[in-house]
């Protein structure tokens, strides 16, 4: 997809503290909201909720094992691990934000249609029914994200940029030498855009179904804080991905080294949807519920 990852030493230290910052805080951020979200093993996984969740835990995890490796670049200003792993590393944070971004979806879609159908929960006959599914979202991404990256990653390099094993890629200028690319990420973001519009559409529509029916008694409503979750995994695909996804399509279309360094940021932001898990957390401040009855 084009990272754009710029490991030159010319970077900016005020870039270069900013995205150890964020990183850092991602890691440890994320690090802890899973720990704390790790008994929703023990909960029903049939539920088709449940199992997003837990895939979305997964994909958090994997995404922070590569943290590390950002740090590390970020603090030294050189890499020193070989181009085939910087592929890896630069490939995993776009691969942490579509997977994320297709789980959120799953969850929303079917808490929606559990609102409108009254269901109080959408279950997968069997629990290998429910392995099945997320070995097939999983096995699509790879499908997808695996060969771009063996063939893309490293194609193109800027001019006056020279690849060696102390660099990361620069991805950039595929934007301008390989079209369909550019393309390709143009259909990504606008798909990205239009699906959040349309959930969060659905979203304001559902609270104010809520809202007519049950008016004054409405904060005593479980129906209500169960909303306020699907609402919570709204926020997070709203400030954590629409921006960058915006600023974007900008970015490939007007590709130069200064928005190289912007993309990075926004790209870091992304990584702060770790923290999706802490909206199951201090729940009882809103209104006692187990993890299932959270979920569901």
């Amino acid at each position: 997809m084009g990272n754009g990852t710029n490991v030159d030493n010319g970077i900016p230290k005020s870039y270069r503290d900013a995205l150890l910052s964020i990183y850092t805080i991602v890691l440890v951020g994320g690090t802890i909201s899973m720990s704390l979200m790790i008994n929703i093993i023990k909960s029903n996984v049939r539920s088709v909720t449940t199992t997003a969740v837990l895939n979305l835990i997964v994909v958090h995890f994997v995404f922070l094992l590569t943290v590390p490796f950002r740090l590390y670049f970020y603090a030294v200003g050189e890499w020193h691990l070989g181009p085939n792993f910087c592929k890896v590393v630069s490939a995993m944070i776009h691969a942490h934000m579509y997977l994320a971004f297709v789980f959120y979806v799953i969850i929303l879609v079917i808490r929606y249609l559990s609102f409108f159908r009254r269901f109080n929960q959408v279950e997968f006959y069997r629990r290998l029914h429910a392995l099945g599914a997320s070995a097939a979202v999983w096995g699509i991404m790879l499908i997808v994200v695996v060969p771009l990256t063996a063939v893309k990653y490293g194609s193109f390099t800027d001019n006056n940029t020279t690849t060696n094993d102390n660099q990361c890629f620069n991805f950039g200028r595929i934007f301008d030498e390989k079209h369909t690319v550019a393309v390709l990420n143009y259909i990504i973001c606008a798909l990205i855009i239009v699906v959040t519009l349309a959930l969060a559409c659905c979203q304001v529509w559902i609270l104010g179904c809520v809202y007519r029916t049950h008016r004054a008694m409405i904060f005593s409503q479980q129906e209500f804080w169960a909303q306020i979750k699907s609402l919570c995994f709204m926020l997070v695909i709203i400030v954590c991905f629409v921006p960058y996804n915006v600023f974007r399509i900008y970015y490939v279309s007007n590709y130069n080294v200064s928005l190289q360094l912007k993309n990075e940021f926004a790209l870091a932001v992304t990584t702060f949807s770790c923290f999706d898990m802490l909206t199951f957390i201090g729940r009882g401040s809103f209104r006692p519920c187990d993890t299932t009855c959270c979920l569901s």
